[in-house]
């Protein structure tokens, strides 16, 4: 019996001891969660580049890791310097713009007292809905601050910190480096670390890494190509701050449900109301095109089956995620939400019996 307690008493010590290791190694490795979170996605996404280069004979782990991340490097790294710099000044003018007498002015000129809300007001008349220049001209500046403003505080996060920016980049090559020769033996480490089954652990694994694929290849290509056509659209026909639109719209291409729709629907309805019939036609059906083709064509070949997550949950974990993480949210809500899906898929398949059974 007091052999039984000893032991007891010791293996309470180690878990309280082994529990505030953990505490304190996550306390540490904080600072670099980002870093470590996005490299681990990266990784993913590039680890069959990685392997296709190691299958080479001459080429080794360690070159064929380091050949993969300047391949990263000059994937992502250069873009988002590009990208940062442009799309500040952009963001900045339409900030400006929003908060400009010339926003009114331009309202006022195209909107009050014309022909165009007299065409407006007469159909919504049946609803009890009458549209004035003041309150197009106070929505239109809410939404040019709003989306201006998040935009360039995201992109100013970046630029105003060249020296972090550039530590935190090639910290996060350094731990993709390290994952793509190692990354088995640490998957490994984890496994035998999780008191769960094998099989879940290994369900968990897989549902992340098939998450992470399809964020960073099936949403992120799919929503440059968007973000790309859309942007060139817009400057192929002088439409102000082409990029900026352009980078929005890639932005907004990872959002279900809604998309690049928030762009292009009202840009149509004001060529509509322009008078600018032939343009507007072709930019809705340009919209049908690029928004069908790639959501029902593009996106689930590349993505496949690896995402099995109802429309709105995805729309709401990546609202979510933007919201309480900023930018990053991207990445974070729907992975928040892969493992809640996941964890109850586990429970139902393994636990729920087992704990009805266990009540009296």
């Amino acid at each position: 019996m007091e052999d039984r307690t000893s032991q007891n008493r010791i293996l309470w010590f180690f878990l309280a001891c082994f529990i505030i290791s953990i505490y304190l190694m996550g306390w540490l490795l904080s600072p670099f969660f980002s870093i470590i979170v996005l490299g681990a996605v990266v990784t993913g996404a590039f680890y069959p580049v990685y392997r296709k280069i190691a299958s080479f004979e001459k080429i080794g782990p360690g070159m064929a890791s380091f050949l993969t991340c300047m391949l990263i490097f000059f994937i992502l790294f250069v873009p988002i310097v590009f990208f940062v710099g442009v799309l500040t000044q952009e963001a900045y003018e339409l900030v400006q713009l929003a908060r400009s007498p010339a926003l009114s002015s331009f309202v006022t000129a195209h909107f009050t007292n014309s022909a165009m809300l007299e065409r407006i007001n007469p159909l919504l008349a049946n609803i009890d809905i009458e549209i004035t220049g003041e309150e197009l001209k106070n929505t239109i500046s809410d939404i040019g601050r709003v989306v201006g403003l998040f935009l360039y505080d995201q992109a100013r996060a970046i630029a105003s910190n060249t020296f972090s920016f550039l530590v935190n980049f090639f910290l996060m090559l350094l731990v993709i480096f390290f994952l793509l020769i190692d990354g088995p033996k640490l998957v490994r480490f984890l496994m035998d670390l999780s008191p769960l089954p094998e099989e879940q652990d290994e369900r968990l694994i897989e549902k992340f890494s098939g998450m992470a694929g399809a964020i960073l290849i099936g949403n992120g290509l799919c929503g440059v190509i968007q973000g790309l056509a859309g942007g060139t659209l817009f400057w192929i026909f002088g439409l102000q701050s082409a990029f900026l639109w352009g980078v929005i719209m890639a932005l907004l291409a990872f959002l279900p449900i809604i998309g690049i729709g928030v762009v292009f629907v009202p840009t149509v309805i004001f060529l509509f109301l322009k008078g600018r019939i032939g343009t507007g036609l072709f930019f809705l059906i340009f919209y049908l095109l690029l928004s069908g083709g790639v959501e029902y064509i593009l996106k689930p070949k590349v993505v496949g089956k690896r995402v099995q997550m109802h429309t709105l949950l995805v729309f709401l974990s990546i609202i979510g995620g933007l919201k309480l993480f900023g930018i990053l949210g991207i990445i974070y809500g729907p992975l928040i939400a892969t493992a809640f899906l996941t964890f109850t898929e586990i429970y139902h398949s393994s636990y729920q019996n087992l704990i009805e059974h266990s009540q009296p």
